[in-house]
């Protein structure tokens, strides 16, 4: 299931990109079109022309300077969004879907427990989805033992159910760092054929280099506008799972005091 969404999420975000840039061609054609026709009926001036390039969007825009930064560095950073998103959606998802009402889930356990014992609480765990309900059930799977068995089965199965919470998270702050040095990466070559033309002319002329350093400080651009994206989904993957963590240690001290109440009580 997992990683049937994480293989939605990157057709979702691929499609998007696809659609978008479909669109383009076609209204970069209009205003060309519109430009084309603009002397046979009127005076086309500087204003015009110019006005006429605002007018393109800000996808339009992003678009455009991201294709003047070039296919190699470029295609590798889009790369880099492309399964960092994957990956951050897949995670949220997951973790979404992990988050349960604590103190009902506990108050349900606590009546099963006083009322049918033992296995009529596990089957309330059985029957609720997330890593406390798991806890809980190992737990009380140990309770016929001894409390100190249960409370080392409900540690060390807290340790294998925050192993799957942060299953694929480094993944995604590898690509916050790896998009920026990518850019980096990109403006440092850049330059580095800037001064190739620049030996080559013999002659230090700023439209021999601009065009070059433009397209080196491009990659910069978008290597930090990926990480930036990037960092906000890692940063609330990061909050979504030190809560259910917090709630996964609540509820265990909860379960031992309720087995210990339970053993007094028998």
């Amino acid at each position: 299931m997992k990683r049937l969404f994480s293989i939605l999420a990157i057709v979702a975000v691929m499609a998007f990109g696809n659609i978008e840039a479909a669109t383009a061609p076609a209204q970069l054609l209009t205003a060309n079109v519109q430009l084309l026709i603009a002397p046979i009926t009127t005076t086309t001036t500087q204003d015009d022309v110019a006005d006429a390039t605002e007018e393109l969007s800000f996808h339009q825009n992003l678009k455009k300077r991201f294709i003047e930064g070039g296919p190699n560095f470029m295609g590798i950073v889009l790369l880099c969004l492309i399964l960092g998103l994957a990956i951050a959606i897949e995670r949220i998802i997951f973790l979404n879907l992990s988050t349960t009402n604590t103190k009902k889930l506990q108050q349900n356990v606590e009546d099963a427990l006083n009322s049918g014992g033992v296995e009529a609480a596990k089957e309330v765990c059985r029957n609720t989805k997330g890593p406390v309900a798991s806890i809980y059930y190992q737990g009380l799977d140990r309770a016929d033992e001894s409390i100190d068995a249960a409370e080392k089965a409900v540690v060390a199965y807290g340790g294998v159910q925050m192993g799957q919470l942060e299953k694929n998270v480094s993944w995604v702050s590898l690509f916050i760092a790896l998009a920026p040095m990518l850019g980096f990466m990109g403006t440092v070559i850049g330059m580095i054929q800037a001064f190739d033309k620049i030996e080559a002319a013999g002659d230090m002329q700023p439209s021999l280099v601009a065009g070059g350093i433009k397209v080196a400080l491009l990659t910069t651009v978008f290597g930090l506008i990926v990480a930036i994206i990037l960092q906000v989904f890692y940063n609330y993957i990061v909050a979504k799972i030190d809560r259910i963590v917090n709630d996964m240690e609540d509820a265990s001290i909860t379960l031992i005091d309720m087995l210990v109440a339970y053993k007094n009580k028998k």
